[in-house]
């Protein structure tokens, strides 16, 4: 099964041609930029998010003892070491830009025809965060998604499975930007003293918006590189319509 599941992974598919991908592009916009669509979306992205704070913390050093997510899409990853210093910085600043990134490497995989490996990364992730989470709701969320996705790569075609790693990838990168529009709406409504933006303000006396726009800047030019990414022929196609 080991050697099946390798195989499935390893595997790669033709990427699908750039007026399908814009088309799945259209639907991630809808879905992610509607009221209800984000919600849903929103699960998703927060469980990168805190997957990104999870990597920086261990990549420097920190002791990572719990991740929550919450019914709101709300998330928490909490780490011990050092409250202040270069470590603590890259923790905190490693959030809201992980989907973003997230997103534009998995354009890049799909480029290479390599779908089904960036669904069983996302099922890998879901496997290494039910080690670390540690309330019902943050459980439920993790194995749903994993279970969810796994069971797609495993039996769906090999179109299908294409299909769904492009939507997932756009969705990410649609998504992305959408999430520090919130934040910056609720720190306007005064609830966003504990963001990871004023997080960042505190630890180095930027200012908070000063670090939202870091956070802007960083998934707007994620999306547009890969939307580069995901639909390479658009304008070659637009250039040959031109008079």
């Amino acid at each position: 099964m080991l050697v099946d599941l390798w195989g499935r992974a390893t595997s790669t598919q033709p990427p699908l041609t750039w007026q399908v991908s814009l088309l799945l592009g259209l639907m991630a916009l809808v879905v992610t930029w509607s009221p209800v669509g984000y919600r849903l979306v929103r699960h998703l992205v927060t469980l990168v998010h805190e997957a990104g704070h999870a990597l920086v913390a261990a990549l420097v050093g920190r002791r990572l003892t719990a991740i929550r997510l919450h019914s709101d899409t709300s998330g928490v990853t909490v780490s011990r070491g050092r409250p202040r210093g270069p470590g603590m910085v890259a923790t905190v600043l490693a959030g809201y830009p992980a989907p973003a990134l997230v997103g534009l490497a998995g354009s890049l995989l799909l480029g290479q025809g390599y779908a089904a490996a960036l669904l069983w990364a996302l099922v890998l992730t879901c496997a290494l965060m039910l080690l670390l989470v540690r309330n019902l709701y943050g459980l439920w969320v993790v194995l749903v998604t994993g279970a969810a996705v796994a069971t797609l790569s495993w039996t769906a075609s090999p179109e299908v499975v294409s299909g769904a790693a492009y939507l997932v990838v756009w969705a990410l990168l649609l998504a992305a930007p959408r999430s520090v529009v919130e934040l910056q709406r609720e720190r306007r409504r005064r609830r966003g003293g504990g963001s990871d933006a004023d997080q960042l303000a505190r630890l180095t006396g930027v200012p908070a918006v000063v670090w939202v726009g870091v956070f802007w800047v960083v998934c707007a030019a994620a999306l547009v590189l890969g939307g580069t990414q995901l639909v390479p022929g658009i304008a070659t196609a637009l250039a040959g319509l031109a008079p």
